[in-house]
Parts: structure tokens; C-alpha cells; sequence
């Protein structure tokens, strides 16, 4: 059992690296936005690992928030995005008016 325990904290750090890498280097909001929902992800797995390991239930709350919380940030965060790019899809174009374009 110790063996497993050593294997999933060393995946799970390489994860949590890996991300970490990501949230700093970038390059766009949007993957750090991905990168820290990932995280949150990570983190979640760890709690729900140590709750196994130890054979108690008491975190059990606590992983339901952390789930709900990574929904709606990413929900969230999907939102935005797609209002943000409709925005820039309905502009219209540099140098043409709207009047220009119904002709």
C-alpha cells in the first residue's frame, strides 16, 4: 500500500509541476484560466487519494465544494470566452461603417 501511496504522490507532484509551468509561462489568459481549473482538478484528486488512503470520510464535503466550484469556474470561464469572441466576430471591419455593408 505504501508503494502506491509513493506512486500517485510522485504522479500527482508531476502534475501539479507540469501546470504550475503552464499557469507562468502562458502564453494567453485562457490557458493560465485551463491550467489553474486543472489544478483545482489535481488538488481534488489529492484530497479524494488521502481520504482513501486513510479511510476517513470527513473530506468528503470539502471535495464536494472544490467540485462545484471547479464547474462553475469553468462554466464560467467558457462563458466569458465565447461572449468574448462573438464580440470580436460582430465588429465591424476597420475603415467600413454598418451603412457601408448593407449596400
Amino acid at each position: 500500500m505504501t508503494v502506491v501511496a509513493v506512486v500517485v504522490t510522485v504522479l500527482l507532484a508531476a502534475g501539479t509541476a507540469l501546470t504550475m509551468i503552464r499557469i507562468l509561462r502562458g502564453p494567453s489568459v485562457l490557458d493560465r484560466i485551463v491550467a489553474t481549473d486543472v489544478l483545482l482538478a489535481i488538488v481534488v484528486v489529492a484530497v479524494a487519494c488521502v481520504a482513501a488512503f486513510s479511510r476517513d470520510a470527513t473530506a468528503l464535503p470539502i471535495l464536494a465544494v472544490l467540485s462545484i466550484l471547479g464547474f462553475t469556474g469553468s462554466v464560467s470561464v467558457a462563458r466569458f470566452a465565447t461572449r468574448q469572441a462573438g464580440a470580436a466576430d460582430s465588429a465591424p471591419e476597420a475603415g467600413h461603417s454598418l451603412e457601408e455593408g448593407s449596400r
